[in-house]
């Protein structure tokens, strides 16, 4: 994972509890009633992928009970992990591209509403991604995986070699050599595996994405109303599709790439097309980057302009977060796919207690702030949801008291304590579990491995209430809060 070169260690502060007089008084545990958008309290616990559905994307018993714990502590909404509108493969990840993923969806919904009491609001955030390949052994890639064409026999003077003599020339050469004569789409695809990128449109799949994808993504909405969710995140951050096309390195030259207009355009078109297939009435938001933060990136104008084309077109909701992609991510090991949140952007994004001048809490705050003056400026009042390290009541209620968001987003701290918003409601803040933004979360993501959290992962293993792993080492689901 990488870290600022400063290294500055910032243990968090959430600073003095509210009583339960203060908590009521607050803007944080305040209705918000907003067009469609209507919470209890204006709190948020963006999606978060925990790696416990099946191979095949279907809902399990571990799923709903990840989801049953945070509704425990009774937030003001949940998101649901990214959830793939494609049906095909994709690991243990949820999947909604098929009607018959509705009825394990709908075991989600129940238990949220159950647990909660009926005062969590529950979304589900949809995703598309385009594929990616582990990073491959040089031998392989040089005999199996790199297409030898004329520029690779043209720097070698092998212009009459056959195709096998030409790799096993590109195989013993020094790697220093070897970089001389792959292109860098190519060298990149020896040192980080292969990626497909928005921009790959001699590939007709890729091409024809801004044809497929409104109708993907709607059939996908239209489920997520069917399985009773109260509204649908459109996910248009990191790493993925969506943001892929939003970002300035879009250059498709098809009228979806290149100019803001044409950036924006697909995304506004995904949008409408949802809409249609879940009505007026339904919550229908998106969760996009403040900054890409990556050179040559989307900037935060750029951003601001996007929001303002989603307010303009009637989202009900922008949840921000920002970084996480592909392009300054670490090479990954042989054998294993590269990781969006590895590299400055990844750290933008999940920023740890290890940090530089600014400290990690609240890095997206100000960025927020500034979209959101863009927006009122334009005549435009969307509720907008801000989230990045955010941890103590006194720092959520004075984003709010600042007019610099509307609703806070808590997902690293509800991991570490999913009453996080039950106990500082009820003046027992001083029980919380604050997290310690070591990213210990994080680093289980990246291996694909069942996420938990180190700070009760071990605890109370032999409770007959508790679920564990496969291997019995960690349990899945925070101990219950006994008052």
């Amino acid at each position: 994972m990488w870290k600022p070169p400063e290294k500055i260690k910032c243990p968090p502060a959430p600073g003095a509890w509210p009583s339960v007089e203060e908590a009521s008084a607050s803007r944080l545990f305040s209705p918000l009633r907003q067009g469609n958008l209507e919470l209890d309290q204006r709190t948020w616990i963006p999606a978060m992928v925990p790696w416990r559905a099946t191979e095949g994307g279907e809902v399990t018993d571990a799923v709903v009970e990840w989801y049953e714990r945070f509704a425990i502590g009774r937030p003001g909404a949940i998101v649901v992990e990214a959830t793939g509108i494609r049906n095909v493969p994709s690991g243990p990840l949820l999947r909604i591209g098929h009607d018959r993923y509705i009825d394990g969806l709908k075991r989600i919904v129940e238990a949220v509403k159950k647990a909660s009491g009926g005062e969590t609001k529950l979304y589900i955030q949809i995703i598309d991604f385009l594929s990616i390949r582990r990073r491959p052994a040089r031998d392989k890639f040089l005999s199996r995986f790199l297409k030898v064409t004329d520029a690779h026999r043209k720097a070698l003077g092998a212009e009459d070699w056959s195709e096998q003599t030409v790799r096993e020339a590109l195989m013993v050469l020094e790697d220093e050599a070897l970089a001389k004569i792959l292109s860098p789409r190519e060298q990149e695809d020896l040192e980080r595996g292969h990626r497909e990128r928005v921009s790959d449109t001699h590939l007709p799949h890729i091409r024809e994405l801004p044809e497929v994808l409104p109708g993907l993504f709607a059939d996908a909405a239209r489920r997520a109303k069917e399985a009773g969710f109260d509204g649908v995140e459109l996910h248009y951050a990191h790493a993925y599709t969506m943001a892929s096309f939003l970002s300035r390195l879009n250059m498709r030259e098809d009228g979806y790439g290149g100019s803001p207009e044409a950036r924006v355009r697909l995304p506004l078109e995904v949008y409408d097309a949802c809409r249609k297939a879940v009505g007026e009435d339904y919550v229908l938001g998106c969760r996009m980057l403040t900054e890409d933060c990556i050179e040559g990136g989307s900037t935060l104008k750029d951003t601001a302009y996007y929001a303002q084309k989603f307010a303009e077109a009637g989202m009900d909701f922008l949840s921000f977060s920002r970084g996480g992609k592909f392009e300054d991510a670490l090479p990954p090991k042989v054998g294993e796919a590269i990781y969006p949140y590895t590299g400055p952007s990844g750290y933008e994004c999940m920023p740890q207690f290890m940090s530089d001048e600014q400290g990690p809490y609240g890095r997206n705050v100000e960025p927020v702030a500034h979209i959101r003056k863009v927006l009122q400026k334009a005549g435009l009042d969307v509720p907008m949801v801000v989230a990045g390290g955010i941890h103590g009541f006194q720092q959520a209620e004075d984003i709010l008291k600042a007019d610099m968001a509307d609703v806070v987003g808590l997902a690293r701290q509800a991991m570490a304590d999913p009453d996080w918003f039950l106990k500082v409601k009820t003046g027992a803040g001083d029980a919380v579990n604050v997290c310690k933004y070591t990213n210990y979360c994080e680093g289980l993501d990246q291996k694909h491995k069942v996420v938990t959290c180190q700070l009760w992962d071990r605890v109370q293993l032999n409770d007959p209430d508790a679920h564990l792993t496969p291997d019995g080492k960690r349990r899945l689901t925070a101990p219950l809060w006994r008052r």
